[in-house]
């Protein structure tokens, strides 16, 4: 394809149109290997496995590269209103197949690989995912990006680009042990860096007052250092649309990284301090914040990404000229999550200190440019700044704060009166029990729009979490739930599947995800559910396979494979599926239960814990103490196996999801936003055992309670019971199967005798237990047998997880970008 390069050059070879090589075998071959001589510098006879990997992602690249520049040079003709996601983690997965897939290259790629007598597979597994997420926010964020550009929506995201990612997970004795991820290490041929391109990031320092030159009295924030951010561009194509969107990444550099004077010196380490100091605001997702220095650094980094963002898009995006009153027409700031909320200020010190604007002026576009998508229902995740490190870090945007709330509460004296308990409680600047920022109100008085994730979520967001605002506010809170991208998730997670699928439906379901309802009828074809169980059992062997490579680990043959993949958190209750285990292992143990009355089950766990989290580090070091005696122990006869892979992200997600047979989503109701792991796994046809929390609700609402195993306390039950007065113990001393479970992990049973390993997680829930688990267990454990009796009937059970895929289609990422548009953003497509 033949486009227009986008140039003020007068030479004729400047303006000919940027060309993309020819979509053919020879032609990727040709592309390939000029690739491998002139960017890698080898010949093909003495080339590296990672040397051809780097040129055919070069290659792909290449394939992509004309788009990218086309639908820049037409977005910044057309001006059209986009969407800049803010989001300070993308966990995007690897992208060679998601870039070969979206550009229609895979089959040809094989081809002209095999030519040259090399194995693609073995170029996959060299890839090393980039280490730019963690969880749930940012995979959201790569899917939203994803189906942004299917949709043909002008967006780019916006985040940071951590040297060393969140941390690489090994275990040692059990234990989890953080390593840096050095997914940098062998080269990244997706991203450009531009340089030339940086921003310059200010922090600390003072303000004052001065009179410009028409006398008016303004205010000058007068920093004490800064760093340069450096953009390092990824693309982000459509699927097979032509579309390429950016996601834009910043890392942090000195603005003097060294100093040769004090180096001539002889003080080495002294003369790369600057960019020592700088450097660290890129290393890492999520610095432990446990210490005054993690919590400063965390904050740098928050502003450090949004602050280049928006003069990024400021200077760089808008035509010439343009009128920062139709800013709002132009683009919407959508914060995922609190982190980037410090845009909120920023953006208005733009506008007021260097552009000059009226306060109030200034305002109405601020409100008017960003919307806030809350993924929480925990208090204490809706994170708050000190008033003192924003003053010393930030100080012109700490005064900016203040005159906001100090607006913000006049206006909500005018409505609700002198009612001192409101006002404080809705106050942006807490004051109990330190002077602190509360990120989600500046985030909410602020937006435009502020939307939870799920109904459930949204529901409570606006009665439980958020209500004066709600009232205050009315028509502000909005939902849109969930929805991850059937792209990766389904159409290159799940080859077989998607084969089936497409056979059965033709292949339009990819980018239209409801059509999946289609196969509903399929459900009673013997001939279709033969096919769907065949499926499933060559992804067991997929993932079995993997495993033993990767891991050492073995999965039982045969066995319902029972997954839990996600942050280890006590919300999440990775401690409810210990307690199953553990019942169903003292059981045998005790000679009370035959193993062979057992239903054969792998139990699958994927999940990192935060650094500093103690208890979560505890549970991690419990499950894998169970797997080991579990795993060991003749009288099981091998009917229940406990296998925790360490390092759990996408590239495992991709082979784990696709053969797991029953979904644990078993948080505590009321607590958990969404989830987005139980959509990718009722898509991939997993049954759903799970509490009446967050997008589960809908779930189950979509494929039918006789598809879905619920059990536990309603959100309602859950408040009633904590009114009431909350006593686990009672439910110890009352339960003989939980007493007995809970006693044999106090005896040492899994530890070595040792009863002191675990005795703070026995303690937690016999005397504090904040996530309920011991009153949920029984229904828990009840609920669990229903799933051993429905699994023994094979054929009905086949039936059940294909109308569990046909049936949720609603949980796509295009369908929730969808919504994004017509409730919150109004960015229509330009194809």
């Amino acid at each position: 394809m033949a486009l227009e390069r986008d140039s003020t050059a007068t030479h004729p070879l400047a303006l000919a149109p940027v060309t993309a090589p020819p979509s053919t075998v020879d032609g990727f071959v040709r592309e390939f290997l000029n690739n491998l001589n002139f960017r890698q510098g080898v010949a093909l006879s003495s080339s590296s496995a990672n040397d051809r990997y780097l040129a055919l992602a070069e290659t792909v690249r290449d394939y992509l590269m004309a788009r990218w520049l086309e639908d820049q040079r037409r977005q910044r003709v057309r001006q059209a209103k986009g969407v800049c996601y803010l989001s300070a983690e993308y966990l995007l997965g690897p992208q060679l197949d998601n870039n070969l897939l979206a550009s229609g290259l895979a089959d040809i790629a094989a081809e002209a690989l095999a030519s040259c007598g090399i194995d693609v597979e073995e170029l996959r597994r060299l890839e090393l995912e980039p280490g730019l997420g963690n969880g749930g926010l940012g995979r959201l964020a790569a899917c939203f990006i994803d189906s942004l550009a299917t949709m043909s929506v002008p967006s780019i995201g916006y985040g940071l680009r951590y040297e060393y990612g969140i941390f690489r997970q090994t275990f040692v004795d059990g234990q989890q042990v953080e390593q840096p991820d050095r997914w940098l290490a062998m080269g990244s041929p997706w991203e450009f860096p531009h340089p030339e391109a940086a921003q310059t990031i200010s922090f600390g320092g003072h303000t004052e007052k001065y009179d410009d030159d028409e006398g008016v009295e303004r205010t000058r924030w007068v920093p004490a250092w800064n760093v340069q951010a450096v953009p390092f561009n990824y693309m982000v194509p459509g699927y097979q649309n032509g579309r390429v969107n950016t996601l834009r990444l910043w890392s942090a550099v000195a603005t003097n990284a060294f100093d040769l004077g004090i180096f001539n010196a002889g003080d080495y380490a002294e003369a790369v301090r600057a960019q020592t100091f700088a450097s660290n605001i890129s290393k890492v997702l999520y610095p432990e914040d446990s210490t005054p220095q993690g919590k400063e650094l965390r904050l740098q980094q928050q502003y450090f990404f949004v602050a280049a963002s928006i003069r990024d898009f400021l200077d760089n995006q808008l035509s010439e000229g343009f009128d920062l009153a139709n800013l709002p027409d132009r683009v919407i700031f959508q914060l995922n999550d609190t982190h980037p909320v410090i845009a909120v200020p920023e953006l208005m010190r733009v506008l007021v200190d260097e552009r000059h604007l009226e306060w109030a002026d200034a305002w109405a576009i601020t409100q008017g440019c960003f919307a806030y998508t809350c993924h929480t229902l925990l208090p204490e995740a809706l994170e708050e700044w000190p008033v003192d490190l924003i003053g010393r870090l930030l100080p012109r945007h700490l005064e900016i704060i203040f005159r906001i709330n100090e607006e913000f509460l006049a206006a909500v004296r005018e409505k609700f009166g002198d009612d001192e308990l409101r006002i404080r409680n809705m106050s942006i600047v807490g004051e109990y029990p330190h002077r602190s920022v509360r990120m989600a109100y500046l985030a909410t008085v602020a937006g435009a729009k502020v939307n939870g994730v799920a109904e459930l979520h949204s529901q409570l967001l606006r009665d439980k979490l958020l209500p004066d605002f709600a009232e205050f506010f009315p028509g502000k809170f909005t939902n849109v739930t969930n929805g991850v991208t059937p792209r990766r998730f389904l159409r290159l997670a799940n080859p077989g599947l998607s084969s089936l699928i497409t056979d059965a439906l033709g292949p339009r379901w990819v980018t239209d995800l409801e059509r999946l309802r289609e196969l509903e009828a399929f459900a009673a074809d013997p001939e279709f559910r033969a096919a769907f169980a065949a499926v499933k059992t060559q992804n067991k062997v997929r993932l079995a396979s993997e495993l033993r490579a990767r891991d050492g680990l073995e999965v039982g043959e045969g066995h319902l494979l029972d997954v839990m993949v996600k942050r280890l958190h006590e919300y999440k209750r990775q401690m409810l599926k210990v307690l199953h285990i553990v019942t169903l292992y003292e059981g045998v143990k005790s000679g009370r239960v035959e193993a062979s009355d057992i239903t054969p089950r792998t139990f699958v766990f994927g999940a990192k814990a935060a650094p500093g989290y103690a208890m979560a580090k505890r549970i991690i070091h419990l499950i894998n103490a169970v797997g080991s005696v579990v795993n060991a122990d003749p009288r099981v006869e091998g009917r229940l196996k406990v296998l925790f892979p360490s390092n759990y992200n996408v590239t495992l997600a991709e082979r784990v999801i696709p053969a797991a047979d029953l979904s644990e989503q078993i948080s505590l109701a009321g607590k958990e936003a969404s989830g987005t792991g139980n959509m990718k796994f009722a898509l991939n046809g997993a049954l759903t055992i799970g509490t009446d929390d967050g997008a589960n609700v809908e779930i189950r609402e979509l494929v039918g309670d006789e598809n879905f195993f619920l059990f536990g306390m309603t959100e309602p039950e859950v408040e009633a019971l904590w009114a009431k007065g909350y006593r686990p113990s009672e439910y110890y001393q009352t339960d003989a199967d939980l007493r007995r479970a809970m006693d044999l992990i106090a005896s040492g049973a899994f530890s070595g005798g040792d009863r002191s390993t675990f005795e703070p997680i026995v303690s937690n829930l016999l005397y504090d237990d904040r996530f309920m688990v011991l009153a949920d267990y029984a229904s828990y454990v009840a609920a669990q047998k229903t799933v051993d009796a429905a699994y023994a009937d094979q054929d009905a059970w086949t039936r059940s997880a294909i109308l569990n895929v046909a049936r949720c289609g609603y949980f796509s990422s295009d369908r929730s970008m969808r919504d994004y548009i017509d409730r919150i953003w109004h960015t229509p497509p330009t194809p």
